[in-house]
């Protein structure tokens, strides 16, 4: 694999990789500090890939580490093409991909076209302009309402809260959908589309796997930005009513980009972030000829019910399969509160996030893993508030996403549990002193630890057939439980249910988050638990 890898993904086994991946989140700034400021780097992520390779995985995807002011955490790009010197330089990034090919691993950047940051090249210029002006075409600029201006252009809401634009002081008014320093780029200007084809080729050129883009569902808005008011031209996001979505010409971008990537060798892909009002609608971003995967949150964001999880699990196989995709499972990422905390935290949680994690390792398609999870970590819920720094805890406080972003525990030392070099006091964001038995070293030396369930399924996965593009088949089974065959060789069992379960026997064990009770031909499925089972093959 290694080989197959250096030499560009060019054989015959490789193609296709990422239609049954397991692919690691890597959020950069909370990974690991290679120089001793405290902050994740690149240099810190290399030297973890020998722990990313053992744990089965993939493919990494890196959060954005470009030059940035660090407005929205790197989220706010300043330059596309360098590195910001919080995560090292454009060699560790040229370093950084090698290494990670040479441990079987592919890499994923981050791509960030809906907008830029009030301090890329573009903007300053447009800024410097003035109204009326070729550079001001790169973005999107009006004139406000009201007697002299003085009014946005139209009623939208920022993400992050109150008015989508902010006004400059020669008078016009820019859109930026997220924070102010991110204003919103104009996808109607050919300009854009070119620079940002250049970037892609950029770190194709450098090696790079592919790229996850983000608010891949927002670079085109709705025609004449009509206020929300105008029901043709907005859809429903969730409960929200964003006329800034899913507009069905974001799709000719994203045939574009697929033409670049399928014109490199081995298998590129890309993979959407994107919100949708329902599956048949995220769908349409991984048709033949548009992206390769999609986030899948409607998955991530199903309570811990069996109903639920059966009809979401149900109708994303089932709509992905009419455009020959592959569907995405993820239960976390740098953006929501960790689910082993969003399903009842404590005892609770783990033990439920124990059962999610088989259950999702055994669905068909791609999975996604954020970094963390395979520790158990909970969500941070008592970070102070002067030490805070996500934007979107300005929209609403108990919205923020510091939480799940608070460095990973490698080893029992406190005070950052080797997250950093000896003899740096703190971390970026300060961890719990709770956290030594959830480290990396801890885990490792408990055979029962969530770590070893991770790395067990993992390796399974990889070793057994019957993953793949094998089928999921329904099995009947009792109320506020789950159990389905893949292919005719394993089979999963989920009990969601807060009391034991009994079925009958499905066959031998493989892997269980909590050990089931087998009397002859019944087992005694344990409380919130998942089993894998091996079948006799028909």
């Amino acid at each position: 694999m290694t080989e197959l890898i250096q030499a560009g993904h060019a054989s015959e086994t490789a193609t296709r990789w990422w239609r049954d991946a397991v692919i690691y989140q890597v959020y950069v700034r909370s990974f690991a500090d290679g120089n001793g400021d405290g902050i994740g780097d690149l240099l810190g992520v290399r030297s973890r890939l020998r722990y990313l390779a053992d744990l089965g995985v993939d493919a990494i995807w890196l959060t954005p580490f470009y030059t940035s002011p660090m407005a929205d955490f790197g989220y706010d790009v300043a330059d596309y093409r360098d590195v910001d010197p919080i995560f090292g330089s454009l060699a560790d990034a040229r370093a950084l991909i090698d290494d990670a090919h040479r441990h079987g691993l592919r890499v994923i950047f981050d791509v960030v076209p809906n907008h830029t940051s009030d301090r890329h090249m573009w903007f300053q210029q447009a800024v410097a302009a003035g109204p009326g002006s070729p550079e001001r075409e790169r973005y999107i600029f009006r004139q406000g309402k009201g007697e002299n201006g003085e009014l946005p252009p139209n009623d939208w809401e920022s993400v992050f809260g109150g008015p989508a634009w902010t006004r400059l002081p020669d008078g016009e008014w820019y859109l930026r959908l997220f924070a102010p320093e991110q204003p919103d780029l104009n996808w109607e200007n050919p300009e854009v589309h070119e620079e940002f084809a250049s970037v892609l080729r950029f770190w194709l050129d450098l090696g790079a796997d592919g790229f996850r883009v983000d608010v891949a569902h927002g670079m085109v808005k709705a025609e004449g930005l009509p206020d929300v008011g105008h029901p043709d031209q907005v859809r429903m996001i969730g409960s929200d009513v964003v006329p800034f979505f899913d507009q069905d010409g974001v799709h000719e971008i994203h045939r574009a980009w697929r033409r670049l990537l399928d014109s490199y060798p081995g298998e590129r892909i890309g993979v959407a972030e994107a919100w949708a009002p329902s599956p048949q609608r995220l769908a349409d971003y991984v048709r033949p000829d548009e992206l390769h995967q999609a986030f899948n949150f409607h998955f991530l964001t199903t309570p811990w019910d069996a109903a639920r999880f059966r009809a979401v699990i149900t109708e994303s196989l089932a709509t992905a399969a009419l455009v020959g995709a592959p569907s995405t499972w993820v239960l976390s990422n740098h953006d929501v509160k960790r689910h082993l905390t969003r399903y009842g935290g404590g005892e609770t949680g783990l033990r439920r996030s124990r059962a999610a994690a088989l259950l999702m390792l055994s669905l068909p398609g791609s999975t996604y893993v954020y970094q963390g999870e395979e520790l158990g970590l909970p969500e941070v819920l008592d970070l102070p508030e002067e030490l805070q720094r996500d934007p979107q805890r300005l929209r609403n406080p108990d919205d923020g996403r510091d939480g799940c972003r608070v460095p990973i525990p490698w080893a029992d030392v406190e005070p950052h549990f080797g997250f950093s070099l000896p003899g740096i006091e703190e971390s970026w964001l300060p961890m719990p002193a709770s956290w030594g038995p959830l480290s990396v070293q801890s885990q490792l030396r408990d055979p029962h630890s969530t770590l070893r369930l991770y790395r067990a399924a993992l390796e399974i996965r990889k070793a057994r057939r019957a993953f793949g593009d094998a089928p999921l088949t329904w099995l009947d089974s009792p109320e506020g439980t789950l159990v389905f065959n893949r292919g005719e060789e394993f089979a999963c069992t989920v009990n969601l249910t807060g009391e034991p379960v009994e079925l009958p026997l499905p066959g031998r064990v493989l892997l269980a988050s909590a050990e089931p009770a087998v009397d002859g031909a019944v087992v005694r499925l344990a409380p919130d638990s998942a089993v894998w089972w091996e079948r006799d093959a028909v």
